[in-house]
């Protein structure tokens, strides 16, 4: 059966927040666990759409806890995709964003085998699009191109437009990441054109964050700014803020790389992308946010008050050492020793 889109992605994500909590107690009265599951994984997702990440992760490991593979196998053909697959690729974003990069690789691996075990090509395109989000949010270009063209590769084979498009963006950012810019912005634009010929409604900041941070890297700091405004308008008209924190951020560098008179506009950016990410617990949000203030605060002779900043988050974090957020951290705490 071909699918448009995920019939979760059709609806904002305040709206499906009061429909999921319905279902939720519903399948809590009836006492069924497939139901629960699907409760869950549900609650799970539009909780972090709505950066609300703790109770996201609560709810995916409920998910996670009631999923057996033998009982539940044929929940992937009432819903569309497997609850397990689903949990766990839900768990390896919400991981990362909460501070556990290395806890959130492993979940990724865990969808993904899972997935390829179960014969079921629409899990297996989902699977394939979280662990490209989550190399994207890792900053890992060239993984993060292989599971999105995997994803793509699958989507057309199977008739899979809206996995197609999610593919599509997050090559596009893939591509630009690794200086490959004009063709990743293409890319990008495309996919978000087919993205939103599918009806879908969520991620669309999110995705406007990976086409502003495209154009930056080419240089286009006006033409992100543009992009980033219409952003921050979706998170307003949505609710959707797991990534509002980084277009803060992102905003912040763009001003600065328009021109260093804007300082006191960036240094605003960067606190209220502090303000947010510390809000919802988004210690890997955070930390880039941390950096770039830093960063500028050294630019500014404020050595001391960086360090002061930095150092506490980065000491925060106890794995992930490997990740380029993290190795950034650390040789500016270095340079400001």
């Amino acid at each position: 059966m071909t699918r448009q889109c995920p019939p979760f992605y059709t609806l904002s994500t305040p709206k499906g927040l009061a429909r999921d909590l319905r279902n939720g107690h519903l399948a809590r009265s009836v006492q069924d666990s497939a139901l629960l599951l699907e409760a869950h994984s549900i609650l799970g997702i539009t909780l972090l759409w709505l950066g609300e990440l703790a109770l996201a992760q609560e709810h995916v490991e409920q998910g996670l806890t009631l999923y057996n593979p033998q009982r539940h196998r044929s929940l992937a053909v009432l819903y569309g995709f497997d609850p397990g697959v689903f949990c766990l690729s839900l768990a390896a974003c919400v991981l990362w964003l909460l501070g556990y990069p290395n806890q959130a690789l492993q979940r990724s691996h865990e969808a993904l085998a899972l997935a390829q075990g179960l014969s079921h090509p629409f899990s297996l395109a989902l699977a394939l699009n979280f662990a490209a989000v989550l190399h994207q949010f890792r900053r890992e270009g060239p993984i993060a191109q292989k599971r999105a063209e995997a994803a793509m590769t699958l989507s057309i084979e199977q008739g899979f437009p809206y996995w197609l498009a999610e593919g599509a963006i997050r090559r596009g950012w893939a591509l630009a990441a690794q200086e490959q810019v004009e063709e990743g912005i293409t890319q990008i634009r495309q996919g978000l054109a087919s993205y939103q010929a599918t009806g879908a409604e969520v991620l669309q900041s999110y995705y406007f964050a990976l086409l502003g941070e495209a154009h930056g890297i080419m240089g286009q700091a006006e033409e992100a700014l543009t992009v980033l405004t219409e952003a921050l308008a979706t998170v307003h008209k949505t609710g959707e803020r797991f990534y509002e924190a980084e277009l803060y951020r992102l905003e912040g560098e763009l001003l600065l790389a328009l021109s260093l008179d804007h300082q006191t506009e960036a240094e605003t950016c960067f606190l209220q992308a502090l303000t947010i990410s510390r809000h919802q617990q988004a210690k890997s949000l955070e930390l880039r946010a941390a950096v770039r203030l830093a960063r500028l605060w050294q630019r500014q002779g404020k050595r001391q008050e960086a360090r002061d900043l930095l150092a506490p988050v980065y000491t925060w974090f106890t794995e992930g050492f490997d990740t380029a957020d993290l190795h950034e951290a650390q040789a500016l705490l270095a340079a400001l020793a």
